[in-house]
């Protein structure tokens, strides 16, 4: 078998393979990590461009975080700080959730709004969500829980995310003015 071609092993995948399994992409879409589109808002140099970053990225679970990050009205029922959990540090689009999936459960950790759960069982579910997560996504989802995304994320104001989304000081779609 003189330079001939090695058999492939049909089991293993190739490097551009290995590279497609690896990013973050689903059906088709190319999914992008709210860490990410956070973080091409610190980077921008204007207004106006950090909104549109955000309005190209817009979508429900972001909206969602967006408003428990900055509506002084959502008061997270959970302890202060950073509770202590183990960072995800598998490489990005593999083994972790994604906070866009995630963020329909947010709503158990708003104080008032699910009395079934125990605290215990509350603060036991938000750091199986942050494990799950990858360690960037956890960082942001504990920056929304903290309040302090604005302070990871320069840029990411209250002020960009009311005007990208047209939002009121009550955090709801603002009404058209009215002749």
């Amino acid at each position: 078998m003189a330079e001939q071609e090695r058999p492939r092993n049909p089991q293993l995948m190739n490097p551009k393979m290995m590279e497609r399994s690896q990013s973050t992409r689903g059906a088709g879409e190319q999914v992008v990590l709210f860490s990410e589109v956070f973080t091409r808002i610190n980077n921008a140099k204007d207004k106006p461009k950090k909104i549109a970053i955000l309005r190209d990225f817009d979508n429900a679970p972001m909206r969602q975080v967006l408003k428990g990050a900055f509506d002084k009205n959502i008061i997270w029922d959970l302890p202060e700080g950073i509770p202590p959990y183990i960072a995800n540090d598998a490489p990005i689009g593999t083994e972790h959730g994604l906070l866009r999936n995630e963020a329909k459960r947010l709503w158990h950790f708003v104080k008032g709004a699910d009395m079934d759960l125990t605290k215990t069982q509350k603060e036991t579910m938000f750091i199986q969500i942050l494990e799950g997560l990858h360690k960037v996504e956890a960082e942001v989802l504990l920056g929304m829980k903290n309040k302090t995304l604005s302070k990871t994320y320069k840029g990411l104001t209250e002020s960009v995310v009311k005007e990208a989304f047209n939002w009121n000081d009550d955090f709801n779609r603002a009404e058209p003015a009215q002749n």
